[in-house]
C-alpha cells in the first residue's frame, strides 16, 4: 500500500474580492495585526519585520506584492506565519476565513494566458463551496516579479 496524498488541507484568505488558499502544514500561526519594525532600503512589498518568540520575521504586504490598490480605510488585517524553505514570512491578508479540505485530484493548473493578480505565484485554482481559490506557491513570493509588457 502506498502513502499517497488524496486530500490537501488549505487555509483560506481574503485580499479585496479575490480568494487564496495556502497549504495549512506550511502556516506556522495566524496572529492579529503586530505593530511593524521598518526596514531600511526594503523591497516595495516588504513592510517590516516583527519579533515573534525572539525571531525576527520579514513581513509581506500581499496587497502590495499582488500590485493592488491599499484602502485607506481597510482594517489592519492578519498575519499568516508561513514557514519557506529558509526562513518564517509573515503575509498581511485582509482576513483569514476557514480550512477546507480539497481532493488533490481536483486542482486545477493555473492559468497561464492570464496576467493578473499575482497569477506568476499561484500553484494551482481549486473550487470549494461554488468560490475559487487561488493556491499560492508560497516559496515564490520572494522572488523578483517578472516585467509586465
Amino acid at each position: 500500500m502506498g502513502c499517497e496524498l488524496t486530500h490537501i488541507q488549505l487555509a483560506c484568505f481574503s485580499l479585496g474580492d479575490k480568494l487564496f488558499a495556502v497549504d495549512i502544514m506550511r502556516i506556522r500561526e495566524i496572529l492579529v495585526s503586530q505593530k511593524l519594525s521598518p526596514l531600511p532600503c526594503a523591497s516595495a512589498f516588504l513592510d517590516g519585520v516583527i519579533t515573534l518568540r525572539g525571531c525576527v520575521i520579514p513581513v509581506m504586504n500581499m496587497r502590495k506584492r499582488f500590485g493592488m490598490l491599499i484602502a485607506a480605510d481597510l482594517c489592519v488585517g492578519k498575519l499568516l506565519i508561513v514557514t519557506l524553505v529558509s526562513q518564517l514570512l509573515a503575509l498581511v491578508v485582509d482576513d483569514v476565513m476557514e480550512v477546507i479540505s480539497v481532493p488533490v485530484a481536483e486542482i486545477k493548473p493555473p492559468i497561464q494566458i492570464v496576467a493578473g493578480v499575482g497569477m506568476e505565484f499561484l500553484h494551482g485554482v481549486c473550487l470549494s463551496n461554488s468560490r475559487v481559490f487561488m493556491i499560492l506557491d508560497i516559496d515564490s513570493l520572494l522572488s523578483q516579479p517578472r516585467e509586465v509588457r
